[in-house]
């Protein structure tokens, strides 16, 4: 298969007379890893909404090739209780006979799971749980993870496990990812680039080239990091 894309042109959408998300444009290419910032109420859930088709837009459209799936990583990890961590993971296969859950035992090991399929949500901790909702969502085998602040209530430690968990499933599952957070550093820490936004759109597009893993307290790190401040 060709490389792909998903391409986003005009779209918007407004609630009322309050515009939430001005006509945006914008490209996604496959096995990219793009993050999202901007201040409360700039747009990005809403885009994140858009694309993952959970909302329709006013105008524009949005064009991917046949057959491609898009799936979401919510901020909470909204696991079945009744459930237990490997059942949770391929709750999917319930509903779609294609899926194969003899892929379990390699979700269980990218996610730092093994040993814990048999325990059941209130026996996780918060990483853990958050592991297991990400683990739901490769199950699925999307071509394209949406995630929209999938680690900001976990503490710092747990984040930053989280974070090496991610890029480890971008460089072996070769995923597209769409990332919404409301931390630059987190953004520079993950991302290719970083599209920040500000009153609805997109004001500014910056490419993150420095090499992984990335250290936050590089001058090149902090340079970045100021630039992305300065234009929120």
């Amino acid at each position: 298969m060709e490389a792909w894309s998903l391409n986003v042109q005009g779209i918007c959408k407004a609630y009322g007379s309050k515009v939430a998300l001005a006509p945006t444009t914008e490209q996604f290419p496959e096995h990219s890893f793009t993050c999202i910032v901007g201040r409360s109420g700039c747009g990005k859930t809403t885009l994140l909404r858009l694309l993952g088709g959970l909302e329709a837009t006013d105008a524009g459209s949005i064009a991917l090739p046949a057959g491609l799936r898009v799936a979401p990583v919510f901020q909470e990890p909204r696991l079945m209780p009744w459930l237990n961590v490997a059942e949770n993971i391929t709750f999917a296969a319930r509903h779609n006979k294609s899926l194969d859950k003899g892929r379990l035992p390699e979700l269980l090991r990218l996610l730092e799971l093994e040993g814990a399929e048999h325990l059941y949500p209130k026996q996780l901790s918060g990483g853990m749980a958050q592991r297991v909702s990400l683990g739901r969502t490769l199950f699925y085998n999307p071509d394209i993870i949406l995630m929209d602040e999938p680690f900001s209530a976990l503490d710092y430690f747990t984040r930053q496990g989280l974070q090496q968990t991610l890029l480890r499933l971008y460089a072996e599952e070769r995923k597209t990812i769409i990332f919404v957070t409301h931390d630059v550093e987190e953004a520079l820490l993950l991302g290719d680039r970083v599209l920040i936004m500000n009153n609805g759109g997109v004001c500014s597009t910056l490419p993150v080239e420095l090499p992984r893993p990335r250290q936050a307290a590089t001058a090149e790190f902090q340079q970045l990091r100021q630039t992305i401040l300065n234009r929120l």
